[in-house]
């Protein structure tokens, strides 16, 4: 069974363009202990939703986890983790923040609630949802 994500990430430092480009990612340099729990729950084939944070504040892709956590080679604490995601698409209409907001089906989840974590679960209702919107 599928796991459903969204990952945070400044487009000033790694845009979801750049991912296409790469065809892979090492999802590393997490320093928050919940985001790397989350990391180490990522299964190989979950879904992934790739968000522009601070730009945009805006889900524009879809990726996929290609290799679970492993230590993350920028930390020198073992205890750090690491995933690699490779893309799948961009969608056709970003999902902004405010829609995400305005929609009852989706005011409740992390990204609203949590807002300053940048790995968090979604419900299968609610990643449905935002990739549809995302066309």
């Amino acid at each position: 069974m599928a796991g459903f994500w969204l990952v945070k990430q400044e487009p000033t430092k790694y845009p979801f363009e750049q991912l296409l480009r790469d065809k892979k990612t090492t999802w590393d340099g997490v320093r928050n202990h919940q985001a790397r729990n989350n990391l180490e729950a990522m299964k190989k084939g979950d879904q992934v939703l790739y968000y522009h944070s601070n730009v945009g504040q805006e889900v524009v892709g879809l990726c996929e986890v290609a290799k679970e956590a492993f230590p993350d080679p920028t930390a020198d604490d073992p205890r750090w983790l690491a995933v690699v995601l490779v893309p799948k698409k961009s969608f056709a209409r970003p999902v902004t923040l405010a829609d995400i907001k305005a929609d009852p089906k989706l005011c409740d989840i992390p990204l609203v609630k949590q807002s300053r974590l940048s790995v968090m679960p979604l419900p299968k209702a609610a990643f449905e949802r935002i990739v549809k919107l995302g066309g």
